[in-house]
């Protein structure tokens, strides 16, 4: 399904504004994100789109954990970068334009962070991924979906596959059909920020 990365921010930011239920972005900051769509880096786009969306769609707590940004070669490169809160948007998008990517993938130990960060085990927590690769840390995110929800109280993911092909896409939607999340596929800045 081809959605945008403001609208899953919309809908995640309305329903914890109903029921203060925290949202983290978990994103991407690998050394493929410097790969380019159109011409333009993909951390580039990322950014941008954090900046123009965010303001508006972040409603309830929200926080951010990013991996792959300190450190090449590095599976523990995962940080909490905001903590989940209200009125962080700002404090989201500053962090996302510093974010210089260089690692690898640890997206399933990234997930878990982001998780753990809400206190999943006790409150209502989403996690909205957006990737631009596949797990390369050896987890195994379908696992560490059906853990989750098996754990949480009301534990949802939605995976945003950011210039995935389809056969990557569905290696990692699972994150999201496990938990009763979503998959969106997003190949350029417009489906990123529709």
């Amino acid at each position: 399904m081809r959605f945008g990365f403001g609208a899953v921010l919309a809908v995640c930011g309305a329903l914890s504004a109903q029921a203060e239920e925290a949202t983290m972005i978990v994103l991407d900051a690998s050394g493929s994100m410097w790969g380019q769509i159109d011409g333009v880096n993909k951390i580039v786009i990322a950014r941008d789109v954090v900046r123009e969306t965010l303001p508006a769609a972040a409603q309830g707590p929200l926080g951010l954990v990013s991996y792959g940004h300190n450190r090449k070669g590095d599976c523990s490169d995962i940080e909490v970068l905001v903590p989940p809160a209200a009125g962080t948007a700002g404090a989201i998008a500053a962090s996302v334009d510093a974010i210089n990517p260089k690692g690898k993938t640890p997206l399933s130990d990234a997930v878990q962070r982001a998780a753990q960060a809400m206190g999943h085990e006790e409150n209502k927590a989403t996690v909205v991924l957006v990737t631009d690769g596949l797990e390369t840390c050896g987890a195994a995110p379908c696992a560490l979906a059906r853990a989750l929800e098996a754990s949480g109280l009301d534990f949802t993911a939605h995976v945003v596959g950011f210039g995935l092909s389809r056969q990557d896409g569905a290696a990692v939607s699972c994150l999201a059909s496990e938990t009763g999340g979503r998959y969106f596929e997003a190949d350029n800045q417009g489906e990123l920020a529709a």
